[in-house]
């Protein structure tokens, strides 16, 4: 019988917490092994809560899901204990803490500015894309079909970058290390699903690329996060050849769930030549655009 899909949004503390523990072995921490194999991978629940200074009875219950919220001070023991780094203790914090946002079914800005758009298109040399809530791509340049694929072309739910990273080969062939942009996707995926635990497209993305695909059912089972940080890329473009370039996220003004990412080569490299060649090659407008949802 085959394995239920994780839900994206079931008990994301309890998840989150037993994942991170999972992660970790005795010498990381300076704990003995004890000199036999342990039955499950990481540290034990008593020695999380021994570094922690908590007791095993109360993360016991925030692993188990009887608790669901924990004090800003426990909170801090728990990533000392997990060893989590500044995303993981922000995701835990959000996670668990008093003001966590309910979020909504409803989509609220899945359409760009024209504004927005007119900025797209003025990036010639520079690829540059919007995404959404779901990682959706909701606008993009020329450039950025040039480079990517033509988003225009794809069906709507096609456009999101889980699906084209996992079940796009063109898409998978493309990135040279495709395993850390995916993972990489995956723990943004997580990062931002804490700010809609109601919504049932995402929880459907996540249910049909668990199904689909092995690595991102394991990677999403890790409890991975991440936040928008600046990126260097590598890539292998048909066209042009190999490409090195940096990318970084803008928020988009008035739009909490819209994001513009933007790809930049050092100058007078061959990446910013190939990068010009592109751009020359595809001088006649690619099916740019926006989602019409």
């Amino acid at each position: 019988m085959s394995k239920r899909p994780e839900s994206s949004v079931s008990n994301p503390l309890a998840e989150f917490l037993r994942a991170s523990r999972a992660r970790i072995r005795p010498d990381d921490v300076g704990l003995p092994d004890g000199g036999r194999r342990r039955r499950v991978p990481g540290l034990r629940r008593e020695e999380v809560a021994q570094l922690a200074n908590v007791s095993a009875d109360y993360l016991a219950r925030l692993e188990q899901g009887r608790v669901t919220t924990a004090s800003p001070e426990v909170l801090d023991a728990l990533a000392d204990a997990l060893g989590l780094d500044r995303d993981g203790r922000e995701y835990l914090h959000s996670i668990a803490g008093p003001k966590q946002r309910p979020g909504s079914r409803t989509q609220t800005t899945s359409r760009v500015d024209p504004q927005t758009q007119r900025l797209l298109d003025s990036l010639y040399e520079v690829p540059a894309y919007v995404f959404g809530r779901r990682l959706d791509i909701l606008a993009w340049n020329p450039l950025a079909a040039a480079l990517f694929t033509d988003y225009g072309a794809l069906p709507e739910r096609h456009r999101n970058l889980l699906w084209l990273t996992f079940l796009d080969p063109g898409y998978r062939e493309l990135n040279t290390d495709w395993a850390r942009a995916a993972q990489e996707c995956v723990a943004y995926l997580r990062m931002e699903a804490r700010n809609y635990p109601s919504d049932q497209r995402l929880a459907e993305l996540v249910g049909t690329l668990s199904v689909k695909d092995a690595d991102f059912r394991t990677w999403w089972g890790g409890h991975l996060v991440t936040g928008a940080t600046l990126r260097r890329k590598i890539y292998q473009h048909p066209l042009v050849g190999p490409l090195i370039l940096d990318s970084q996220q803008f928020d988009v003004s008035g739009k909490s769930d819209q994001h513009l990412v933007v790809f930049t080569a050092e100058p007078d490299s061959s990446s910013h030549e190939a990068l010009k060649l592109l751009a020359q090659w595809t001088n006649t407008p690619v099916a740019m655009g926006q989602s019409r949802m």
